[in-house]
Formats: structure tokens, sequence, C-alpha cells
């Protein structure tokens, strides 16, 4: 089967757009894949390799929720973003001012999880898939 979807991209809005910039740049190390301004307009394109669209219900977010922080805390979205080393992103991540929402878990599926939330609300999930054969 073939998909007529070429890329999917996910539009945040930021009253502190520089904060928001260095966030994602700084500490989650994005590239900018294409950056624009127009009469005092900002805007940047991070390129950040495969993408899916993960759709829940209600009971399915709320599971998630709860396996990653022990109760529903995310709104209608949020992002999940593999990383090689969830230790060291989660350090950066918070020395840069993000709130850590709950500690590292392991997964039933076997990821470590680890959500915070991002300046500006966004509620991230970092995750490394872990060995399936580790405790």
């Amino acid at each position: 089967m073939t998909t007529s979807i070429l890329e999917l991209r996910v539009a945040l809005t930021a009253a502190d757009y520089d904060a928001l910039l260095r966030f994602y740049t700084d500490v989650l190390g994005l590239d900018i894949g294409d950056i624009w301004t127009n009469e005092g307009a900002r805007g940047v394109i991070f390129d950040m390799g495969r993408a899916t669209l993960e759709v829940l219900d209600d009971a399915a977010a709320a599971s998630v929720d709860q396996i990653e922080a022990g109760r529903r805390v995310s709104g209608p979205v949020r992002l999940a973003l593999q990383v090689p080393n969830l230790d060291a992103a989660l350090q950066r991540a918070r020395a840069h001012g993000a709130t850590l929402v709950h500690e590292p878990v392991v997964t039933p599926w076997r990821d470590y999880n680890a959500r915070l939330e991002a300046p500006g609300g966004m509620q991230i999930t970092l995750f490394q898939p872990l060995d399936k054969e580790s405790p």
C-alpha cells in the first residue's frame, strides 16, 4: 500500500519563540531545515527524520499517561521523540527549562520512557528502545 502523505508536520505556536527555539535546537539537538522571517514574523522547520502519527482513543491515552506519568496529564497533542540515550537527553532537557512530569519508566513494550513538559507547555515523551533481553 502506498500513502498519499509525504510528510508529517506538527506546528507549535509559542508566546516565547526564542525560548522554544533554543529548547528544540540546543536541548533536543534538532537540525533546522528551513527558516523564514516575514514582516516581523518568524518560523523554522526542523528536520526530524522518520515521522509517524499515533492516534489514540481516550482509554489508550489514559493508559499511556498512567504508565509514563502515573496519572492522566497530557492534552490532545503530545510529542514522542526517540533518543539514543534517555538519561543524557533528560538531563539536558531539565537543565534547559523542561519540567519532569514523571521519573523514567520501562514500559510494557520495552521502551525506556520519560515524560516532561517543555517550555511553552508541550508534553513530550522521550523514549529509548531497550534491548529486548535487558531487564
